[in-house]
Parts: structure tokens; sequence; C-alpha cells
């Protein structure tokens, strides 16, 4: 298995979200582990994530399953049951299908960094639980709940 240098794979800033639900991830960094590596058939990901940022908007996957490990800091997971504390060593497994909108805040005062790890099936369908906002894996794009694309999206 071929070593991925991590401090070459490309960092990206921000999420692709579109204006106003994009400001609370602004600082988000993420870099595709997996992509780096050749995986085709799952995503890794190692993400940092500053004091006061979150890691999404809150959102679930109806054919996706998600698992995130962290790796140091502390952040404050929000799904549908409610808050729970996550410390480095912990993890959150969130099946496709399930409805339970989840994202991670960091409340701390110290970066944080988690691997983030997910199918990639292009039947998926995100959907913000908080939101007027969903994306279809198959393009990538953002519309309401009714279809209609957001203009920046």
């Amino acid at each position: 298995m071929p070593k991925i240098d991590i401090a070459a794979v490309p960092e990206r800033r921000g999420s692709g979200y579109p204006s106003p639900f994009s400001l609370p991830c602004a600082e988000r960094i993420r870099q595709r582990l997996g992509n780096a590596g050749g995986l085709s058939d799952f995503g890794v990901n190692l993400m940092r994530l500053p004091p006061g940022s979150w890691s999404s908007q809150r959102h679930w996957h109806s054919h996706e399953d998600e698992f995130v490990y962290l790796l140091e800091g502390e952040l404050t997971l929000i799904e549908d049951d409610g808050e729970t504390v996550l410390r480095a060593g912990d993890c959150a497994a969130f099946p496709k299908g399930s409805g339970n909108g989840h994202h991670m805040i960091n409340r701390s005062d110290a970066m944080a960094f988690y691997l983030e790890i997910g199918s990639r099936s292009p039947a998926d369908l995100i959907t913000c639980s908080d939101i007027d906002m969903m994306s279809p894996a198959s393009d990538g794009r953002f519309l309401h709940k009714d279809g209609k694309p957001y203009p920046d999206g």
C-alpha cells in the first residue's frame, strides 16, 4: 500500500454551500486522503475544525453511511436526540437513511482534527435538517427542498 504524503494533499477551506449557509463552515479545512490514495468506493477526509466552526450544516444521507473518528481536540455532536461531547479517541456512526440530522461544532478553544469516512453512492441525497436545502450526490448541486436550485449553488 503506497504511503500518502499528507503534506502534499491539497487543502480545501470552507464548504460549497451557497451563502449564507457557508458562513459557519468557512474556516473548516478538508484534505481528501481517499482521493489522494486513488480510492473510489469510499472517501476518507482529514478534517481540521477551528474554534467556533461547524463541520457542516446539520444533515443526513439517504444512501451513504458516514463515520467520524476524533483524533485530537473536542467537538460537540448535535443530532436529533440532542448534544454529545466527543473527545480524542471517540467516534460516531451515521447509518444511511436514518433521517437523523447531525453535525459537529467546535465549542472549545483549540483546533480539532478528525477523520470523516463515507461511502460514495451516486444515488445519495443529502438532506439538511434545519434549513431548506438538499444536495444530490450525482451532481453536487444545492437545491431547495422543492427542487429549485440556489442561485449560487
